[in-house]
């Protein structure tokens, strides 16, 4: 196993461990995390803080491994793979838990998972005939967009909060239009291979 893959996994770990962390019953174990007021309008739960910090982490392993794997010549089918896996589990499973908590609307996991499975259909299909679908700039930029807005929901909108800057709203609902556009974009692109007889 080569490094990026290396380095795959090992977000594919912190990103469980991120969901087990904002998942698990704390209280139960009779662990409490301190919750601090900044300036009187935000009241930071540091359970939250904590998973922020494991969530850029896991983040930045993201560009790491692909700038490696492509730089050294190291792309392997499995990188591509778990790579793809590692991304789902980390965004999707934060989105989720962020949807039931109330820090965001049920719709944002809605589109965005979505999305996925239409875009994953889309080059599963591809793939079988021996194309590949590029991917494209609107989705990268999706995909920057809305862990910048997933980091900084998980830290509540600091210090943009403070001057009543929903950035964190924005950067997630930027997300999911460009998750939208994108969408189109692949399914256009891999339209004359979606529709081909064997």
């Amino acid at each position: 196993m080569n490094l990026p893959n290396k380095i795959t996994v090992s977000r594919i770990i912190l990103s469980i461990i991120t969901l087990i962390f904002l998942v698990l019953p704390w209280y139960q174990f009779g662990i409490t995390f301190p919750m601090y007021s900044f300036m009187g309008k935000v009241v930071v739960d540091t359970k939250y803080v904590i998973a922020g910090v494991f969530f850029i982490i896991a983040s930045l392993t993201d560009f790491l491994d692909g700038h490696i794997a492509r730089s050294h010549n190291m792309v392997t089918d499995f990188g591509k793979v778990m790579d793809a896996i590692a991304d789902k589990i980390l965004v999707n499973g934060v989105l989720i838990i962020l949807a039931y908590n109330g820090f965001i609307s049920i719709i944002v996991p809605i589109i965005i998972i979505t999305r996925d499975t239409f875009v994953d259909s889309i080059k599963m299909v591809s793939g079988s005939q021996g194309k590949v679908v590029a991917a494209s700039m609107l989705g990268k930029a999706k995909t920057i967009c809305m862990m910048l807005g997933i980091s900084f929901m998980l830290f509540y909108n600091l210090p943009f909060q403070l001057i009543h800057l929903p950035l964190a709203d924005i950067l997630i609902v930027l997300a999911c239009l460009l998750s939208v556009i994108s969408g189109c974009e692949y399914y256009f692109n891999a339209k004359e291979f979606l529709f081909q007889e064997k």
